[in-house]
């Protein structure tokens, strides 16, 4: 008979491996209830067929609880109330940027209408136009309004597979500000606009903005529709300007030359990333140790040769394991103490999947240094590496008896110990009788 535990245990080890997220597989699912589940069965369903363990409530729902006693009860939300102006007591912007803050990842929806979710948007360096102002485009030409625009998207980004059809896209753009977390993953096209109304009552206040280059322009591909952020702590959130870019409506939408757009494919994209399932790097480790020797040291000596290495692994959604990843081609090492006194390029191993390794001779100073690696890259996990190793000088028998540059010094030494020896041999060894009177006549 199958002890119960052992069964509880299989049973944990089975939903791990059906898990295809790097922490964890649990999703709450906040759903508006003017929304219906049923009208985005293409990109839930995608999520359940990955692995993933949907639960639905509404806004108001107290139960079950996002966080509870400061714990995250779940791995990823989603907050498809994009109108909804009130939320249960555990749903608030603070809640929010404590899970974030614990590693729990966020896909937030909003929409042109101010809610508690838009105040939160500047939070992540997001700045959202005047309420009631959602992206127009008259280009191209098509039977859609003016608030329907299909979105190209861009084909290079660590984000998305490849390249995508263009989307359809309905809702609210965002300005950025200067924040390094931020990813842009979608931006408006170049000929769209932010404006209360899709008549173009407003084009010449639209003109004079742009003339003048003021904060009333709304326009452009400078405007982002879908962006993630990054935390240091490997947290994830990404903001999409309008929740109808993952409804079933739009993804069987043909766009203008009939083709199958790609917003059933760019939101599964969206959510593998913003899920850790894509671009997650992490550190296995780092070793450091002299020239020909195998064991690091506590301390190094001025000039030494020493050799750093570092692993690294990428996770594989598909096999859910961490695999070696030799695919980063512009990682640096820092050798600092206060300010790096070697920066230099740590590159892959060759032979050695998964390792990047180098070796660099020790500063002639001494004092307390770091072997620092800091990789940010957008859209990839953060890579973050600190040793500290202090530098001393050599110990008083290990200097060099002799050196190339010092023999003029050592002639100069030596020339005068033998001229002295020869002064003092000659003094000693010379005759020391007196002089021999010589005789004098006689006098007469």
């Amino acid at each position: 008979m199958v002890s119960p535990w052992r069964l509880l245990s299989f049973l944990g080890l089975a939903a791990a491996a059906l898990a295809k997220s790097s922490t964890g597989n649990s999703v709450l699912v906040v759903l508006d209830p003017e929304l219906s589940r049923d009208n985005f069965s293409r990109f839930f369903d995608g999520l359940e067929a990955r692995g993933y363990e949907l639960t639905f409530r509404t806004p108001k729902d107290a139960h079950p609880a996002v966080i509870e006693h400061d714990h995250p009860e779940f791995a990823h939300v989603i907050l498809f109330a994009p109108e909804s102006k009130t939320y249960s007591s555990d749903i608030t912007p603070q809640s929010l940027v404590t899970l974030l803050s614990k590693n729990t990842n966020l896909l937030i929806a909003v929409s042109s209408k101010a809610t508690p979710l838009t105040s939160l948007a500047s939070e992540f360096s997001l700045i959202l136009p005047p309420p009631g102002t959602p992206l127009i485009s008259h280009f191209p030409e098509r039977d859609t309004p003016a608030t329907v625009i299909p979105v190209d998207v861009p084909s290079r980004t660590p984000v998305l597979s490849g390249s995508l059809s263009p989307v359809w896209f309905s809702g609210v753009p965002f300005a950025f500000n200067s924040n390094p977390n931020i990813v842009p993953i979608l931006n408006a096209p170049p000929q769209s606009f932010a404006a209360d109304s899709s008549e173009d009552s407003g084009a010449d206040a639209l003109v004079d903005a742009a003339e003048k280059g003021g904060e009333g322009l709304w326009a452009g591909s400078s405007l982002g529709l879908v962006a993630g952020f990054q935390t240091l702590g490997g947290g994830r959130a990404t903001w999409v300007g309008g929740v109808d870019l993952f409804s079933d409506e739009f993804a069987q939408k043909p766009l203008t030359d009939g083709a199958k757009p790609g917003n059933e494919q760019f939101a599964s994209d969206v959510a593998a990333w913003t899920f850790q399932e894509t671009g997650v790097l992490r550190v296995d480790g780092s070793a450091h140790h002299r020239v020909n020797d195998t064991a690091p040291r506590d301390q190094y000596t001025i000039n030494d040769r020493v050799t750093y290495t570092l692993h690294v692994s990428k996770y594989n959604p598909t096999s859910a394991e961490w695999e070696p990843y030799s695919g980063i081609d512009d990682m640096q090492l820092e050798f600092t103490m206060l300010d790096p006194h070697i920066r230099t390029a740590l590159k892959p191993t060759p032979e050695v999947p998964g390792e990047y390794a180098l070796t660099f001779r020790v500063p002639d100073r001494h004092g307390v240094f770091k072997f620092n690696v800091d990789y940010r890259r957008r859209g990839w996990s953060y890579l973050q590496s600190t040793t500290v190793v202090p530098v001393v000088p050599p110990r008083h028998d290990e200097y060099p008896r002799f050196l190339s540059p010092a023999w003029p010094y050592y002639a100069g030494a030596i020339s005068t110990s033998v001229a002295f020896l020869a002064f003092c041999a000659l003094w000693l060894a010379g005759d020391s009788a007196e002089p021999k009177k010589s005789k004098s006549t006689k006098s007469d």
